[in-house]
């Protein structure tokens, strides 16, 4: 097998075949919230209009005619700061949930959206700087949310890491703006790296536009935040922290905004932002327009969703845990052997162009940064411990191609967009099953293949 022969180290590398999921549609009716899907394989609760079938999550049950959702985060613990900040000892995770070497048996379904981008009702200039990005198919969650958000309803949305959630909402709440000059919208975000992706995408969306953001997120100084909330600005983009700190100081007021997004809210849950995004939530107006993106669904979640959202659309264009063009696999660590030398002999192949390396801890991974530095690599690191002007460059190195390896925490595991990512490497065993989902999801993005390999001691 060729996996063998390219990865050249004493290891052993295992591989498991397994069929892809066939994506279909179709509609069911139930009594629960309202809900769309264009999964084969979902597990978000009932539907009452859409066209997604229900289907089995990992073995899970079907749909319930209550409502209610799968429970999809059993095991992790809550505190703020993410798996580098006390979460335990995380859960037992199946070391074959690593594997999943895909032939195709048959093909699947292609994706025919209803909608293109030129079709939606939305300002002309904004249509022409979408066009300009390169951007006109929708991806599902585009082609599903859109229209909802539009019509100005309060939208649940699940979808895999890479699916295009961030277009999916800025589109319609920049028509929003543009239609009404005065209208305020804030969006929160788990991460600093994911709040300022967003606010560069809305830079993008927005070019030529009288559309102004500020981006609010710790470790920046947030001298610079303040005068800048001193002008009329559309968009508030930040992390849940930082915001709560600047209301309280009496420098942003919520009172005046009346749409807002939570973006992977169940990334905010597990660093213990709850508390922040209750206290945000009611600051703001009633009623708002409310906009929740996740990646799973649990028990909290769904009382988040009970408590923040009116009679929401729920729209699920999750098809499985990790994507398809992502080939999983492990690296057996034998007795006695050097962790970072085989690394090492990974990271000299060819192929191993652009790799994103993740560890568990703030101090393993700039240990391990600078261990790689010495022998030669160009490598870069990200982590808690970074302000946000070390972290920014050194994933600006990275992006750019004058770095070929960035080790980081699971800071960097969601929502970044980084192109090119050939491999992903867990250095360190996650805590949770979710935070590997969201690791490899670095990888084979944007229709490009792309490898994860675990190691195993």
């Amino acid at each position: 097998m060729e996996i063998k022969k390219n990865y050249n180290s004493s290891s052993s590398l295992h591989s498991r075949k397994t069929a892809p999921v066939r994506s279909a549609g179709s509609t069911s009716a139930s009594s629960g919230p309202r809900t769309h899907s264009s999964s084969s394989r979902t597990h978000e609760g009932s539907f009452a209009r859409g066209r997604g079938v229900g289907g089995n999550n990992n073995g899970g049950s079907r749909h319930s005619s209550g409502g209610h959702f799968a429970h999809a985060r059993p095991g992790a613990s809550r505190s703020r700061g993410g798996s580098s900040r006390g979460r335990g000892k995380g859960q037992h995770i199946d070391i074959s949930k690593f594997i999943n070497k895909t032939v195709i048996l048959e093909e699947a379904a292609v994706f025919v959206p209803d909608n293109l981008f030129k079709d939606f009702h939305i300002d002309e200039r904004l249509k022409a700087n979408i066009l300009s990005k390169g951007y006109n198919t929708p991806t599902p969650i585009q082609d599903r949310v859109i229209p909802h958000i539009l019509h100005g309803e309060d939208v649940v949305g699940i979808a895999n890491t890479g699916t295009g959630k961030t277009a999916a909402f800025l589109i319609p709440l920049i028509n929003k703006v543009l239609l009404d000059p005065k209208e305020k919208v804030i969006i929160m975000a788990p991460t600093r790296e994911l709040a300022q992706q967003i606010d560069a995408e809305l830079k993008d969306f927005t070019k030529g536009f009288k559309i102004f953001s500020v981006c609010c997120v710790g470790g920046a100084p947030i001298g610079r935040q303040i005068a800048d909330l001193r002008y009329h600005n559309n968009f508030i983009i930040g992390t849940p922290g930082r915001i709560k700190d600047l209301i309280e100081r009496k420098h942003l007021n919520l009172s005046g905004f009346k749409s807002v997004v939570l973006d992977e809210a169940d990334r905010m849950l597990d660093m213990g932002f709850i508390a922040d995004m209750r206290f945000m939530m009611n600051m703001m107006p009633k009623p708002r327009h409310t906009l929740f993106f996740s990646a799973t669904l649990s028990r909290e979640i769904e009382a988040l969703i009970k408590d923040f959202l009116t009679n929401p659309i729920m729209v699920s264009v999750k098809t499985q845990d990790t994507a398809q063009s992502v080939e999983q696999d492990i690296v057996r660590i034998r007795p006695g052997e050097d962790k970072i030398e085989v690394l090492h002999n990974l990271l000299i192949q060819p192929e191993f162009k652009k790799v994103l390396v993740f560890g568990r801890t703030k101090h393993g991974v700039e240990k391990l940064a600078l261990a790689l530095t010495k022998r030669g690599f160009k490598a870069q690191s990200i982590h808690g411990d970074k302000n946000q002007g070390q972290r920014q460059r050194a994933l600006d190195i990275f992006k750019k191609n004058m770095a070929q390896i960035l080790v980081a925490t699971d800071v960097a595991a969601r929502g970044l967009d980084i192109a090119g990512v050939s491999h992903v490497i867990n250095f360190d065993i996650p805590e949770t099953y979710d935070d590997y989902v969201h690791r490899i999801g670095r990888t084979g993005r944007a229709g490009k293949k792309g490898k994860a390999l675990t190691f195993i001691g």
